[in-house]
């Protein structure tokens, strides 16, 4: 968590939420990093664990991620609980809540629900207060 912590703060020269994912294989390597980058690429989709996943399975050459697990500085939203469900992550390790947009328990709890076609294990609050204030930080500059 505290390399995606390091990783997050790089967001903000584009002025993106500092947000960062990795995707590390069975072994802890790292096969997968992405930081938001919605703003420097006008896309939308380019959250921090869309692009950690797409890197992932690009360099397995699969999109099956099994043996695998995601950690990143926020609660997931909806659609990167769909993606995470899609690409088959077996665990997410998450710091701070997301109260407004978070599917992972806070607002929705998307990687839990036994009625999809996978369930994922979900360590939440990991860094929370580190990952927390990075968020805190960035807005408190915006306002």
């Amino acid at each position: 968590m505290l390399e995606a912590i390091a990783e997050a703060s790089k967001t903000l020269e584009s002025s993106d939420v500092p947000v960062a994912a990795l995707v590390l294989d069975a072994d802890g390597a790292r096969i997968g990093l992405g930081r938001n980058e919605r703003e420097l690429t006008n896309d939308p989709t380019a959250h921090a664990e869309i692009i950690a996943i797409r890197q992932a399975a690009e360099l397995l050459g699969s999109w099956h991620l099994t043996d695998t697990t995601l950690i990143v500085t926020l609660e997931p939203c909806v659609m990167c609980a769909g993606a995470i469900l899609n690409a088959r992550i077996p665990r997410v390790v998450f710091g701070a809540w997301d109260e407004k947009a978070g599917a992972v328990g806070s607002v929705y709890d998307v990687l839990r629900d036994r009625r999809l076609h996978h369930t994922v294990e979900v360590i939440a609050g990991v860094e929370a207060e580190a990952c927390g204030n990075v968020l805190s930080e960035f807005f408190a500059g915006k306002r």
